[in-house]
C-alpha cells in the first residue's frame, strides 16, 4: 500500500567550491521559501502559494517545482544562472538533487529519452512577456553545449541555433507589451541518434499574422525584417531593390509611429541574419529573390489608387509598380491590370470587371499578405530542409512547444479578450479596432487553441493520474477541477460546433452576411451554457454585449467576439487574376509558393478556421504520442520592472494555469513516479509529514556543523600557535636589521643616493608624497606648496608645475562659451584701461551684457535704414553737439561694420570702422568718450559721447572695429594735487585752472578743432567755458564726507524729468549729478546710473550725511 504523502530525504548538494547554496541552507527557509510547492504545509491555501512564490522571487530564485512541473517567474533582468559552468553542474544530475532550474527540466527529459528510448516534448506556456521565448532559447543552448557532438554534427547544431534569428526576423515584431513578440506559433522537434547527439530537427509553424503586414496598431511595428533590411542593408543592395534607408517613406511601416525602438538594434540583427543565411545553406539566388519579395511588399504599400471619371480605380504614378514588376518578374501591364480589375468567370467566358478605389486597396493588401504569408511558409520549409537528417535509422526526439497563453485586457471592443501570450506565437494578434475585420476571427482561433491545449494538459495530468490511482485500487479522494471539453465541443463539434456553422454559412448559396451567421449561432447553439448573445442575455449582461457580438465563457474567463468580418476572414480569398500573375512570376520563391496547379483546381479551398482546426488536431496527436514535461511561465507585473510582484496579476495567472489543482493532485498522489526498484535504491528514510522532514534535516545540519566547528577550531589553534612562535622569532631579527639600516641612512641623509641611505631616502620621499597628496593647491590662485626635503627639491618643482598645469587645464575646460566670451572681452578691457582709468577695478566683477537695448526696442525706420547689417550692441548715450556742446539723448548702435548715432527714427551719424582714427577718454570716472573720424565730406566731425557703461561700450567698439591700439586715455589731475592751489574763495577761472591737468583735441567740423579739458572738482559738470573749451568735471570728496543730492537730474535742454536752468555766459549748461565717489567702494558697480531718465539711477543717501546744495561753491567749502 503506497503512502499518499511520502517524501524522500536526499543528500545535500554543494557547489564546486564546497559552499552550500543559499537555497539549500535550511536556516534561510523562512526567507527564501521552499523549492517545491508540494512541501508547503498549507498546500491548499492560495495565499500560502503566492507567499512562497513572492519570497523566492524577491531573492531572485525564479524557479520553483510542483513535483516535476517547473514554475518560472520572469525576473526582467539578467541573472548569472545560465553560464556554461551551471550547464555542466546540472548535466547528468538526478532531478531533485539541485535547486529548481530550467536546465534540470531539459536534462531530465534528455536522460529519460536516452535511457528509455522514447520521445519527449517540453510544453512552455504562459502570458506574453512571461519569458517563454528566452526559456526556449536557454533549452536549445543547453542541448548545444552539453550533448555529445562531432565536427560533422557541429553544423547541425549551428543550424538549430541560427534558425531562431531568421524566424524571429520574419515572424517577430514589436507589440505594445513585447519588443520581440512572435507573431506565429512554433513547434520544433530536435532529433537525436542512439548516442544522444543532435543530428537534425524539424519545425512546424502555425497561423502567421499576415494582417500585420498591412496594418499595425499605434505603438507597434511591422515584422523586424523590413527595418533590418533598411537599416543594415548596404547601399548597392538597397539601390538594386529600389529602396531608401528611411522607413518613414513606406506606408506599411509608419502606421504604428515607432519605426525606431531603443531596445532593438536592427543593424546588428541584420548582420546575424545574413550570417545565419550562409550557415543554413541559402544560395545567393535564394537570398536575392527573398529580399526582392520583402522589397516588393514595401513597394506594394506605396501604390496609391485614384478614381477616374467613371469611378474606377487607376494608378497614375507607376514608379512603384515598375519596381514590383522587376523584383517579382511579372509583366508590368498585366500586373497593373490585375490590381485594378477583377476576373469573373461566367460559364465558358471570362470577364474583367474594373474595381473601385476601395476594392483596389483591398486587392493590393490581399496580395501583400498572401505573398508574405506564403514566403514565410517557404522559409520554414527551407530551414527544415537544411535541418533534415538523411540517415534512415530510428531517431528519438525532444519537442519544444511555446504556445498561446491567455491574456486578459480591457473590456468590449478593444479588449476583455484572452489573447496571444505566446513567445513563438501571439499576444496582440488582433488589430485594436473593429475597423479591421480579420481581428475577431483571429482572436477566436487563438482562444480555441488555448482551450485545446488546456484540455490536453487536463487529460495528461489531472484526469489521467486520478484515473490511474482508481484503476490500481488506491484509496483516493477525487480532486475537483474544471474539464473544458464542453467548451472545445462547442467550438469544434461536427455539424453543431461554431466552426462548422461558420463554414456552412461561408459555403451556402445565396447572400450570407455576418448577421446571418450570428442568427444561425443563436439558433443552433443558443441553449449552450457557455454561449450568450445580446438577444439571449439577461438584463444585466445585455449592457456589455453589442448587437453584433457573441460571448464565450472560456475556462479562464469570458471573451466577447464581434461577428463583423468573420465570413470575409474565413474565406481569405485572393482574386484569380492576381493569383495568375504570381503563378507566372520569374521569382523562384514566388513560383514555389503559387503553383500553376492551383489555377486548374476548381474546388473551393478550405476555410481558414478549418485549416487551423486540422493543423491543431495534428499537433495534439503529435503531443499525445510523447512524454510531457511542463514549464509554466508567469509574468510578475505589466511594466517589465525587476523586483515588482503584482499579487492580483499573478493570482489570476495561477488560477487559469491550474497550478493549485496541479499542486493538490501532486500532494495527494505519489511524490515521485519511478519504478519501485529504482525508487527503493535511492531511499534513505521515509517521512510522512513535511514538518518532520524539516525538523530532521535541521537537527542533522546543526549537529554536523557543530562537530566540524570543534575539530576545525582545535586544529587551527595548534597551527596558529606554531606559526606565531616562528614568526615572532623571525620578526625580532628583521626589525633589528631595519632599525640599523635606518639609523645609518639618517647619518648619511645629505649624501647623494647610495646603498647606505637608500632606504631612509625612499621612506622620506614616500612620506613627503603622501603628505603632499593631502596638501595640493585647490585652485589656480592658491600658490601654497609643501616644502620638500633637499633631495626632492627638483622633483617637487616639477610636480608643482604639473599640478598647476592640471589646475589651469581643469579651469579652462570648465569655462562655458558665454564665460569665455566674457573673459575675452575683459582681457581687451584690461589691455586698454588697466592702471589708466578710475573705476576699472570696480568694473571687474560686473559682467558685460550682450546689449543694453534689444533690437526690437529700436525704431522700425532705423532698422530699415541699417538693414543688411547685424546689430551687435545698442546702448543709450548723451551726445554733445558742435553748437555750444548741448547735451542730446541718443542711441549708439554697433553693427559688424559700422557705428551709428541714432535719434529716434533718424541716423544722425554713421562711422565705418575702417575709417575710425581713434577713441579717446579720460582717466577719470566721467563717462566721456570721443570717437575720432577722418576729415572728409561724409563726416560732420568727431563724436563726443557720455556713456553710463564706459568700459563695456569702449570694449565692444574696440573688438568690433579691431582697433584696440587706437584707444587713448587722457590723464587728469586729482583733487589732492589741486587742493594746495585753491584759495578760500576761488574764482571760476582759477578753479578751472587748478583742476585742469590735460586736454584732448577733437575736430568740430571741416577745418575746425576744439579742446576738451578733463578735471576733478567739487561738483560734476560738463560745460563750455568762456574760452570755448568743453570742460568735464568729476567730483572728488575727502574721506568721511558724503555728498547727498536730490534724485539725480541732468539739467539739459529737453531731457525728460529734468528742469532747464538758465544758461550761463558762454552758453554752457551746468550738469548736477549724484556723487558716487564718497560711497563705499563695494556699493558701486558698473551698472550705477548716470542718466535718471533711463530709469536706472540709484539713490546714494546716508542718514548721517549732511544735505548740501548742489552749487560748486558749497562743494569747495565742504572740501
Amino acid at each position: 500500500m503506497p503512502w499518499p504523502t511520502t517524501f524522500v530525504l536526499q543528500k545535500e548538494e554543494v557547489d564546486e567550491n564546497g559552499d552550500a547554496n543559499m537555497e539549500g541552507a535550511l536556516i534561510a527557509r523562512d526567507k527564501v521559501g521552499v523549492q517545491d510547492f508540494v512541501l508547503l504545509d498549507s498546500h491548499t491555501s492560495e495565499a500560502a502559494f503566492l507567499n512562497n512564490l513572492r519570497k523566492r522571487y524577491q531573492e531572485n530564485l525564479i524557479y520553483t517545482y510542483i513535483g516535476s512541473l517547473l514554475v518560472s517567474v520572469n525576473p526582467y533582468q539578467e541573472l548569472d544562472i545560465y553560464t556554461v559552468s551551471q550547464m555542466k553542474l546540472y548535466r547528468g544530475v538526478n532531478f531533485f538533487e539541485l535547486p529548481p532550474h530550467l536546465y534540470a527540466i531539459a536534462d531530465n527529459a534528455y536522460r529519460v529519452m536516452c535511457n528509455e528510448y522514447n520521445n519527449h516534448f517540453i510544453l512552455i506556456s504562459g502570458e506574453s512577456g512571461a519569458g517563454k521565448t528566452e526559456a526556449s532559447k536557454k533549452i536549445l543552448q543547453y542541448y548545444a553545449v552539453t550533448c555529445p557532438t562531432t565536427e560533422q554534427l557541429q553544423t547541425v547544431r549551428d543550424r538549430l541555433l541560427l534558425s531562431n534569428p531568421v524566424l524571429e526576423a520574419f515572424g517577430n515584431a514589436k507589440t505594445l507589451r513585447n519588443d520581440n513578440s512572435s507573431r506565429f506559433g512554433k513547434y520544433m522537434d530536435i532529433q537525436f541518434d542512439f548516442k544522444g547527439a543532435p543530428v537534425g530537427g524539424h519545425i512546424l509553424s502555425y497561423l502567421i499574422e499576415k494582417s500585420r503586414v498591412v496594418h499595425q496598431n499605434h505603438g507597434e511595428r511591422n515584422f523586424h525584417i523590413f527595418y533590418q533590411l533598411l537599416e543594415g542593408g548596404d547601399k548597392d543592395l538597397l539601390c538594386w531593390l529600389g529602396l531608401e534607408r528611411n522607413p518613414q517613406k513606406y506606408t506599411y511601416l509608419i502606421q504604428g509611429r515607432c519605426a525606431k525602438v531603443f531596445s532593438i538594434n536592427d543593424k546588428n540583427d541584420w548582420k546575424i541574419v545574413r550570417k545565419a543565411f550562409s550557415i543554413i545553406d541559402f544560395t545567393e539566388k535564394d537570398i536575392e529573390h527573398l529580399f526582392g519579395i520583402v522589397a516588393s511588399v514595401l513597394h506594394l504599400g506605396n501604390i496609391q489608387f485614384e478614381e477616374d471619371s467613371n469611378g474606377h480605380a487607376i494608378i497614375r504614378d507607376g514608379s512603384q509598380i515598375k519596381w514590383i514588376s522587376k523584383l517579382l518578374g511579372a509583366h508590368l501591364s498585366i500586373l497593373q491590370e490585375a490590381l485594378t480589375h477583377r476576373k469573373i468567370e461566367a460559364r465558358s467566358e471570362e470577364v474583367l470587371s474594373p474595381l473601385n478605389v476601395d476594392l483596389a486597396f483591398y486587392a493590393r493588401d490581399a496580395v501583400a499578405k498572401a505573398i508574405y504569408g506564403r514566403t514565410f511558409t517557404w522559409l520554414v520549409n527551407k530551414i527544415n530542409g537544411s535541418l533534415a537528417n538523411k540517415d534512415s535509422t530510428q531517431k528519438t526526439v525532444i519537442g519544444l512547444l511555446d504556445i498561446y497563453g491567455f491574456e486578459v485586457l480591457d473590456t468590449n471592443r478593444y479588449g476583455l479578450f484572452l489573447g496571444f501570450g505566446v513567445t513563438w506565437g501571439y499576444r496582440t494578434f488582433l488589430h485594436e479596432f473593429l475597423s479591421v475585420p480579420s481581428a475577431q476571427q483571429g482572436k477566436f482561433c487563438i482562444n480555441y487553441c488555448n482551450e485545446k491545449l488546456q484540455q490536453l494538459l487536463i487529460e495528461m495530468t489531472l484526469k489521467a493520474e486520478q484515473e490511474e490511482y482508481e484503476l490500481e485500487g488506491i484509496e483516493w479522494e477525487p480532486i475537483p477541477y474544471f474539464n473544458n471539453k464542453i467548451i472545445c465541443d462547442l467550438v469544434e463539434q461536427k455539424h453543431k460546433g461554431i466552426i462548422s456553422i461558420l463554414d456552412e454559412e461561408c459555403l451556402r448559396p445565396g447572400e450570407a452576411t455576418d448577421l446571418s451567421f450570428l442568427e444561425k449561432l443563436e439558433e443552433k447553439v443558443g441553449d449552450h451554457a457557455h454561449f450568450v448573445t445580446r438577444k439571449l442575455a439577461d438584463q444585466k449582461t445585455r449592457k456589455s454585449i453589442d448587437w453584433v457580438d457573441f460571448r464565450l465563457l472560456h475556462y479562464a474567463g469570458e471573451v466577447t467576439y464581434c461577428a463583423v468580418g468573420f465570413l470575409e476572414k474565413n474565406n481569405d480569398l485572393l482574386y484569380r487574376n492576381l493569383k495568375e500573375v504570381l503563378c507566372n512570376s520569374k521569382n523562384s520563391i514566388i513560383r514555389d509558393c503559387f503553383l500553376l496547379s492551383e489555377l486548374d483546381n476548381r474546388r473551393r479551398p478550405e476555410t481558414v478556421a478549418t485549416q487551423f482546426k486540422n493543423s491543431l488536431t495534428s499537433l495534439i496527436e503529435i503531443l499525445m504520442s510523447k512524454e510531457p514535461s511542463y514549464i509554466r511561465c508567469i509574468k510578475p507585473n505589466e511594466n517589465k520592472e525587476p523586483g515588482k510582484f503584482d499579487d492580483f496579476l499573478i493570482r489570476h495567472q495561477v488560477k487559469y494555469l491550474g497550478l493549485m489543482e496541479h499542486l493538490r493532485v501532486r500532494r495527494a498522489g505519489f511524490a515521485y513516479r519511478r519504478k519501485y526498484e529504482l525508487f527503493l535504491q535511492r531511499t534513505k528514510i521515509f517521512i510522512r509529514f513535511p514538518k518532520t522532514l524539516f525538523a530532521t534535516e535541521d537537527a542533522f545540519e546543526y549537529r554536523k556543523h557543530l562537530l566540524i566547528s570543534r575539530l576545525q577550531a582545535k586544529y587551527k589553534g595548534f597551527l596558529g600557535k606554531r606559526a606565531y612562535q616562528k614568526k615572532r622569532k623571525a620578526d625580532f631579527w628583521r626589525s633589528w636589521d631595519i632599525f640599523c639600516r635606518f639609523i645609518n641612512g639618517f647619518i648619511n641623509r645629505k649624501k647623494p643616493l647610495c646603498p647606505e641611505n637608500r632606504d631612509f631616502v625612499r621612506l622620506s620621499q614616500y612620506h613627503y608624497l603622501m603628505k603632499l597628496r593631502d596638501h595640493l593647491p585647490k585652485n589656480v590662485l592658491d600658490k601654497s606648496w609643501l616644502q620638500p626635503p633637499s633631495i626632492l627639491e627638483e622633483t617637487s618643482e616639477m610636480l608643482q608645475k604639473i599640478c598647476m598645469r592640471n589646475l589651469v587645464r581643469k579651469y579652462c575646460r570648465g569655462l562655458t562659451a558665454e564665460r569665455k566670451v566674457q573673459l575675452q572681452q575683459k582681457v581687451v578691457t584690461s589691455a586698454v584701461f588697466s592702471g589708466k582709468k578710475e573705476g576699472y577695478l570696480e568694473s571687474l566683477s560686473q559682467p558685460f551684457l550682450e546689449t543694453r537695448l534689444k533690437e526690437n526696442d529700436l525704431n522700425p525706420k532705423v532698422l530699415q535704414l541699417i538693414r543688411g547689417e547685424i546689430i551687435k550692441y545698442v546702448t543709450p548715450v548723451i551726445k554733445y553737439d558742435r553748437n555750444g556742446f548741448k547735451a542730446r539723448e541718443r542711441l549708439l548702435v554697433l553693427t559688424q561694420s559700422s557705428a551709428y548715432v541714432v535719434e529716434m527714427a533718424k541716423i544722425k551719424q554713421k562711422i565705418e570702422y575702417s575709417t575710425l582714427k581713434g577713441i579717446s577718454t579720460s582717466n577719470l570716472s566721467d563717462g566721456i568718450v570721443v570717437i575720432h573720424v577722418p576729415e572728409d565730406n561724409k563726416q560732420k566731425g568727431d563724436v563726443i559721447l557720455q556713456c553710463e557703461h564706459i568700459f563695456e561700450t569702449v570694449t565692444k567698439l574696440c573688438i568690433l572695429a579691431n582697433k584696440q591700439s587706437l584707444v587713448k586715455v587722457v590723464k587728469g589731475r586729482r583733487i589732492e594735487e589741486a587742493q594746495n592751489v585753491i584759495p578760500p574763495s576761488p574764482s571760476p577761472e582759477l578753479l578751472a585752472g587748478a583742476f585742469c591737468a590735460s586736454s584732448l583735441r577733437f575736430r568740430v567740423g571741416s577745418g575746425k578743432e576744439g579742446t576738451m579739458v578733463f578735471t576733478v572738482g567739487p561738483e560734476p559738470q560738463v560745460f563750455k567755458d568762456k574760452t570755448g573749451q568743453l570742460t568735464v568735471v568729476r567730483p572728488q570728496l575727502s574721506p568721511g564726507k558724503h555728498l547727498v543730492l536730490p534724485p539725480l537730474d541732468l539739467h539739459l535742454p529737453g531731457s525728460p524729468g529734468g528742469t532747464e536752468t538758465p544758461p550761463r555766459a558762454g552758453g554752457d549748461h551746468p550738469v548736477s549729478v549724484t556723487c558716487m565717489r564718497c560711497q563705499p567702494r563695494e556699493n558701486l558697480d558698473e551698472n550705477q546710473s548716470l542718466f535718471p531718465w533711463l530709469g536706472t539711477e540709484r539713490s546714494l543717501q546716508d542718514e548721517t550725511s549732511p544735505h548740501i546744495s548742489p552749487g560748486i561753491s558749497d562743494a569747495i567749502g565742504l572740501l
